[in-house]
């Protein structure tokens, strides 16, 4: 009896793509949900105009203001701690963490142009920045808790101590978004928070990309590696998840 109700789990989660991220995705309104839900007092220092730029349809419903509340809101809350951020490019999301967490240390991630041209750090990825602009804007505010790392996640082995809070916004291949977070969540702890970039369940029937992140985080679910409650402010591309 047991094994037939298992065999019916199995073919029910064939059907369902995602079947975890809908029975434990949260839907926020605002940034001050965000703080209700864990109890946070601060809001976010948000300088950046880039966040009002319209480039692109993606853009519509301004997702940009949305990421960054989400992700300043995230990093002026915890602050004194370390932050790893996996895919730098020019470094606006690294300016928005290093502005709102200045007691924090900063690693940011960046594979090699050369190595990403190839095809050796997954197929979905933003754009292949030459190396002297990867990093560009942080580097023109002159932050001094920040740290570049050039690397390929594919065989990097992190190296910067216990991570209290992620940002995974490298490769959006489904198993680059799996493993990445897999390495990371091995050195973080209890409270920690990890947030994935390009995360909007109501957009992976519209953006590939997007479906992409989604049916890694959704893998995680189901190999048991993430277990709880993921958070995510309406419009963002942000979600966000604390380790139990």
């Amino acid at each position: 009896m047991i094994n037939k109700v298992k065999s019916k789990i199995r073919q029910f989660l064939a059907y369902d793509d995602f079947y975890y991220l809908n029975r434990y995705l949260i839907e926020l309104n605002n940034q001050n949900e965000l703080k209700k839900v864990f109890r946070w007092g601060n809001d976010p220092i948000i300088s950046d105009n880039s966040i009002y730029d319209f480039l692109y349809i993606e853009d519509v419903n301004e997702r940009r203001i949305r990421d960054a509340e989400t992700i300043g809101t995230v990093s002026c809350n915890v602050n004194n701690g370390v932050f790893l951020e996996i895919g730098t490019s020019r470094g606006h999301s690294t300016a928005l963490i290093a502005k709102n967490a200045p007691s924090g240390k900063i690693y940011t991630v960046n594979i090699d142009p050369e190595e990403a041209m190839s095809g050796k750090g997954g197929i979905l990825i933003t754009e292949a920045l030459n190396r002297e602009d990867i990093g560009s804007f942080y580097k023109e505010k002159g932050f001094k808790n920040i740290k570049q790392i050039f690397t390929n996640t594919a065989t990097w082995k992190p190296d910067v101590g216990t991570v209290d809070v992620a940002f995974i916004d490298g490769c959006h291949d489904t198993e680059f978004v799996y493993r990445d977070t897999v390495k990371v969540i091995k050195h973080m702890k209890k409270g920690s928070i990890i947030m994935w970039h390009d995360f909007n369940l109501d957009l992976t029937k519209k953006i590939h990309w997007i479906n992409s992140v989604c049916l890694g985080i959704e893998k995680l679910y189901r190999d048991g590696i993430i277990k709880g409650r993921i958070y995510h402010i309406r419009d963002s591309w942000v979600g966000i998840y604390q380790i139990a």
